[in-house]
């Protein structure tokens, strides 16, 4: 049986982007399978009886070395923030390409605390801060050194230890360009560095808190323990800045979306399922509830779509106890069906998500392609005609010639960059000024222009003439014949309208990132958790694969 891939016109629309969650084909995942068999090595660990000092952590396979260099730091209260314009951290990391030296490390000393103000070097792949949760931090410190563990609750309702305000990679401040390594096979998959900086310092963390209660109670200190070190992950606060990467990544936000939709085909298209599958299926789905439960957010509208999830998993799971048989034909065919007759997109996507589980010989291959190299689909074919463009158009944004831009609920919004924190930002054009400083993040109201003006051209103009005359609307031509190759590549939705809710862009790029837990601290910025639950460097030759769900 071939079974259609679903349609773009129902998985693009931001309230279902918003409603995936973490999988087997998420960034953090498919790091740690990748890196499951290289050797972990702390190799320096250089700090003083308060934590502040230098340490080195590597992995290691063949010839090549990926190494962390830590960088603790002595900081005033005062001086401790999560805002993009803080210029101090109670960390700055860097992950350097191969061993450092101690020249390197004396370099990078003057330069990494210094974050953007700094310069790196090709050496250098990626780049970050972090700070601590001060009150976690401390009672872990203070309960270790009297020789008892900490507060499991407490820590649970956190998370982590440390939460990093911002990861950069690809050549900025001097790091490394992506041409440079983007062929090496271990690191193919998108993001891949920046998860390994992540995950070693998560590690860091564990080894700073065991430090600073060992100093301060030498003869009573013991270590945290093996099993709340899993529990705990590294914490992220995520804003707008990250929304506008999905659109101005096109082919790269496709092949994401690609690999789910062809994930999920093959596994309808399953003829007969083996009973080993279906019963890991259920068991993800079962053991994943506990995820769910012990979700703490303080924001109402996450509330509600987690009671929302929690009442739809309940009911499909006593569905598949009670009514359902995974003997019959196409049996997770008829599953999707079900779920789309009669749950919502939250529980109908967290489903998929739990889907490939059992299925790792479909997953996987679709993870090398992954990643784009967008350079070559940006030139435009201007030899094409303007009836030509006019017909992409009509397939492919049928959803979005709709809307009306004429109506102010529909042009409500503007994206900005802002000059003090070079971030972007969304502002409602009719109550603040800055609306000629707009970003070319409005695809849909642009889309909807460029078919307003190829309608009154010539069909048998060609789109470089057409652009003569157009040049405003360059960007969103390119966008049309990017789409026509790339189904997923676009948004089909409206960014500037009134209904708009800026953190289901978010969560969509969090998500495949591997993100658990999201905690919504507005409609337009939330706070994640990475690698909750993930097995330690020590563990990771024979880990549980299925490691989110235990």
């Amino acid at each position: 049986m071939d079974i259609p891939l679903r349609d773009p016109n129902i998985v693009m629309k931001l309230s279902r982007l918003g409603s995936f969650h973490q999988s087997r084909l998420s960034f953090l995942r498919s790091f740690l399978k990748e890196f499951k068999d290289w050797d972990y090595k702390r190799d320096l660990f250089e700090l003083n009886q308060n934590g502040f000092g230098t340490a080195v952590f590597s992995f290691k396979k063949k010839d090549r070395v990926y190494s962390l260099i830590c960088f603790a730091n002595e900081l005033d209260e005062n001086e401790r923030s999560d805002r993009v314009i803080a210029t101090k951290w109670d960390a700055a990391f860097t992950l350097f390409d191969g061993v450092p030296t101690k020249i390197d490390i004396e370099r990078l000393k003057n330069e990494v605390p210094k974050q953007e103000f700094g310069r790196l070097s090709y050496k250098e792949l990626t780049l970050s801060r972090a700070n601590k949760s001060v009150r976690v931090f401390n009672h872990v410190v203070k309960s270790l050194s009297n020789g008892v563990q900490p507060d499991k609750e407490l820590l649970a309702k956190v998370g982590y230890l440390y939460r990093t305000t911002a990861v950069y990679g690809s050549g900025k401040f001097g790091l490394a360009d992506r041409f440079r390594i983007k062929d090496r096979e271990e690191i193919y998959g998108p993001f891949r560095l920046e998860m390994m900086l992540v995950y070693l310092v998560r590690q860091f963390t564990f080894d700073q808190v065991n430090h600073v209660a060992k100093n301060r109670n030498p003869q009573k200190a013991v270590n945290l323990d093996p099993e709340i070190c899993k529990s705990l992950g590294i914490g992220n606060s995520t804003g707008l800045g990250m929304a506008p990467f999905i659109v101005n990544h096109p082919t790269l936000l496709n092949n994401w979306i690609y690999a789910r939709e062809v994930s999920l085909k093959k596994i309808r298209e399953i003829k007969n399922a083996a009973i080993t599958e279906s019963n890991l299926f259920k068991d993800c789905l079962k053991k994943s509830i506990k995820n769910i439960t012990s979700w703490n957010t303080e924001s109402e509208y996450q509330i509600k779509k987690i009671k929302s999830l929690l009442k739809d998993l309940n009911q499909f799971i006593l569905f598949l106890d009670n009514e359902f048989d995974f003997n019959q034909e196409y049996p997770f065919n008829k599953l999707y069906q079900h779920l789309e007759e009669n749950y919502q997109e939250e529980c109908v996507e967290y489903v998929v998500s739990m889907m490939m589980e059992p299925y790792e010989s479909i997953v996987a291959p679709l993870i090398k392609e992954m990643s784009s190299e967008e350079d070559k689909y940006f030139n435009i074919p201007t030899e094409r005609t303007v009836l030509e463009l006019k017909t992409i158009i009509e397939n492919k944004y049928s959803e979005i010639l709709k809307i009306n831009f004429k109506k102010k609920e529909n042009n409500l919004n503007f994206w900005f960059i802002s000059k003090n924190k070079e971030e972007p930002r969304l502002a409602n054009r009719f109550d603040e000024n800055g609306s000629n400083l707009e970003q070319p993040l409005a695809v849909a109201r642009d889309i909807k222009k460029l078919y307003e003006n190829l309608s009154v051209s010539k069909n048998n103009l060609t789109i470089a003439i057409f652009l003569s005359n157009n040049a405003d609307l360059r960007h969103v031509v390119r966008r049309a014949f990017i789409v026509e190759k790339f189904p997923y590549s676009e948004i089909q939705d409206n960014t500037i309208g009134q209904e708009i809710v800026p953190i289901d862009m978010l969560r969509l790029k969090l998500s495949f990132f591997g993100a658990l837990k999201f905690d919504p601290r507005s409609d337009k910025w939330l706070r994640i958790c990475m690698f909750q639950g993930a097995p330690l460097p020590e563990q990771l030759k024979n880990y549980d694969e299925h490691w989110v769900y235990n």
